[in-house]
């Protein structure tokens, strides 16, 4: 299992990107968790062998027709910390 910390920028919010990820990271059995951050990127962090995180991450890079993701920045986390039951996406604070 692998857990993986990532922060999506470029055109991501307002355009579908976190129900699109969401709906991708459910047929894939993803666990974890999809957010918008104020600072205009998208925020997820991801748990699955490591084949499916590797295939998540490529999905990512393209997302939905109207988003247009320019980077994303990747660091690993330790298991203990990313113990999710399911996959969903957060509401901003």
């Amino acid at each position: 299992m692998q857990a993986i910390h990532l922060i999506i920028q470029g055109k991501v919010q307002g355009v579908g990107y976190r129900r699109w990820f969401e709906q991708q990271a459910i047929q894939l059995g993803l666990k974890g968790f999809v957010r918008n951050l104020e600072t205009g990127e998208v925020e997820a962090i991801i748990v699955e062998k490591e084949a499916i995180v590797r295939k998540m991450i490529q999905l990512s890079r393209t997302g939905p027709q109207r988003a247009k993701v320019t980077a994303i920045h990747q660091q690993s986390l330790n298991l203990q910390d990313a113990d999710f039951q399911d996959f969903k996406v957060l509401t901003e604070d």
